[in-house]
């Protein structure tokens, strides 16, 4: 079973790369620091994973403004 849900967030994660301008930045963020594309795409279903968690403690739906707004900020500062 936890190959599946590693290849479920996986797969998540890259079409993520495809549709959320939030995601893009992270994983090109990882990689500029120095990461292979699929140990990025792991950073990714991570955060990802923490922001779904986010919204279900919060009952609150996604958000792409609000999900990326802190990583936004530290790169602006």
């Amino acid at each position: 079973m936890g190959d599946r849900l590693v290849d479920a967030l996986s797969a998540q994660a890259f079409s993520a790369l495809q549709a959320s301008p939030g995601a893009r930045a992270y994983h090109d963020k990882q990689r500029d620091r120095g990461l292979g594309h699929r140990p990025a795409l792991r950073q990714l279903a991570n955060r990802l994973v923490g922001i779904l968690h986010g919204c279900l403690k919060t009952r609150t739906c996604y958000d792409e403004t609000t999900a990326w707004l802190h990583h936004a900020e530290k790169a602006a500062a």
